[in-house]
C-alpha cells in the first residue's frame, strides 16, 4: 500500500527550483516508503508564485506561508528562502507538527539556530523529523570518501584542505543583491559557502573543529543597485581561516566570491597516516585515492569513477561511468529524509548539526574580529 506525504515549499527561486526538481524525481528513481505529493508553494507574490508552481509542479499557491501550517495535506514544509526567515517559519512549522527541510545555514545567528535546535527536539519527541540541507554530503563521491576514512583507510587523519571556490562577484560592477546584506543573508562567502566545506570536513572525516583563527574581508564595498544608484555591501566577500578538530587534525579553510575563473569549486583533501583522499565539485563523478601501503614503483593517486552500483546512491541511477550532476545530490537528500521519516528515525544532518556549524562561523567571525585564537562553543 503507497502513503502519500503533502509537501508545501517556501521560496521559489534558485533552492526552489533545485528542491521542485528533486521531489518531482524522487519517486521514479529511489521508490520512497513515502510518496511526496508537491502540494503547495508559497510566495510573496501571488503572480510570480502561480507562474513558478505552473513551472515547477506545484499544485496551488498560497501568498501567506502560515497557511501551509493550516492545511491538513501538507506534513512536509520545505524552507527554501533567505535566512533571515529560516528560524520563525521552522520554528513555527516544527510546532505545527509538520515535518521540515530547511536549506543552510540553518540560521543568521547562533540565538537563532539554537532556537530551532530546541524546536526540532520539542518536535522529536512527538515523532515529527528535520534536516539540514548540507547536499555536498550526498554527492556519491563524499558519501564514499567518508566510508573510507571511517574504514580507517587513510588512517589517523592529521591535514584537512578546504576550499570553496566562486567568482560571481569578482567583477566590481556586478549588482547588489540580497546576499550582500547582512540582514537578510547574516553573512557573506562565510555563511553561504564556507558553511559547506566546514560541513562537508567533517562529515568526511568524522570530526569536528573545536578552534579558528580567521581572517574576514570586503573587496568592494558598495555595489550598482538595478535601476539606479549604490548600496552598502555588509558582509564579507571572502574567508580565509585555520582550525583544530578534536581529533587533532589540523585544517585550513578558504571560501571567496572573488576567485576568478573559478566557478563552483568546492575542494576537499584530507591526509592520514596511512593514505589520502582528494575531491573537487567540478569533477564531482571522481574521488582520488592514495594508499600509502602501495609498492613504491607503483604507488601514486588513482582515479575512482563514483559511478559504480556499490557506491552511494549511484545504482539507482544509471550503468556505470553515466554521470550524475549537481542537482541529484537533492534528490538523494529527499529520499533519505523520507526513508528517515517513514522509519521513525532521525535523519541527518540535523539541526542540532546544523547548530554546530553556526557554532563555527560564529567563531570564524569573532576570531577575524579580535584577531585572536577563537573556541567553538560547546567543542570543549
Amino acid at each position: 500500500m503507497t502513503t502519500t506525504v503533502g509537501v508545501g515549499m517556501v521560496g521559489h527561486a534558485f533552492m526552489g527550483r533545485a528542491h521542485s526538481h528533486a521531489w518531482r524525481s524522487v519517486g521514479p528513481f529511489f521508490a520512497p516508503p513515502l510518496t511526496p505529493v508537491m502540494t503547495a508553494l508559497a510566495g510573496r507574490s501571488a503572480e510570480r508564485a502561480r507562474a513558478a508552481a505552473a513551472s515547477l509542479g506545484w499544485a496551488s499557491v498560497e501568498t501567506d506561508w502560515k497557511e501551509l501550517l493550516r492545511r491538513d495535506d501538507v506534513q512536509i514544509v520545505d524552507i527554501c528562502t533567505p535566512g533571515d526567515t529560516h528560524a520563525e517559519i521552522a520554528v513555527a512549522a516544527l510546532d505545527a507538527g509538520k515535518h521540515v527541510l530547511c536549506e543552510k545555514p540553518l540560521g543568521n545567528t547562533v540565538a537563532e539556530a539554537e532556537a530551532m535546535a530546541a524546536a526540532a527536539e520539542r518536535a522529536r519527541a512527538r515523532g515529527v523529523r528535520s534536516m539540514i540541507g548540507f547536499n555536498y554530503r550526498r554527492v556519491p563521491a563524499v558519501a564514499l570518501a567518508r566510508r573510507l576514512v571511517a574504514e580507517g583507510r587513510v588512517g589517523t587523519v592529521r591535514h584537512i584542505r578546504a576550499q570553496y571556490l566562486q567568482d560571481w562577484l569578482s567583477d566590481p560592477r556586478a549588482p547588489f543583491t540580497w546576499r550582500l546584506d547582512r540582514d537578510r543573508a547574516g553573512s557573506g562567502a562565510l555563511g553561504d559557502i564556507a558553511s559547506h566545506i566546514v560541513d562537508t570536513a567533517q562529515f568526511i572525516t568524522g570530526q569536528s573543529l573545536v578552534g579558528v583563527s580567521a581572517l574576514l574581508d570586503t573587496f568592494v564595498p558598495e555595489r550598482p543597485v538595478p535601476g539606479g544608484g549604490t548600496a552598502r555591501v555588509t558582509v564579507d566577500d571572502a574567508a580565509l581561516f585555520i582550525g583544530r578538530t578534536g581529533g587533532g587534525a589540523l585544517a585550513t579553510f578558504e571560501a571567496t566570491r572573488f576567485a576568478t575563473g573559478r566557478k563552483n569549486a568546492l575542494r576537499i583533501e584530507v591526509s592520514g597516516s596511512s593514505g589520502a583522499l582528494a575531491f573537487d565539485l567540478e569533477s564531482l563523478n571522481e574521488l582520488w585515492f592514495y594508499d600509502a601501503g602501495d609498492d613504491a614503483a607503483a604507488s601514486g593517486f588513482r582515479r575512482i569513477v563514483v559511478t559504480e552500483p556499490v557506491h552511494p546512491y549511484a545504482g539507482r541511477w544509471w550503468p556505470p561511468g553515466h554521470i550524475l550532476g549537481y542537482e541529484h545530490t537533492f534528490t538523494h537528500q529527499i529520499a533519505d529524509l523520507l526513508a528517515a521519516i517513514a522509519d521513525g528515525t532521525d535523519p541527518s544532518p540535523s539541526f542540532a548539526d546544523g547548530l554546530q556549524v553556526q557554532r563555527v562561523l560564529a567563531a570564524v567571525a569573532g576570531s577575524a574580529a579580535s584577531r585572536c585564537w577563537t573556541d567553538v562553543e560547546g567543542s570543549q
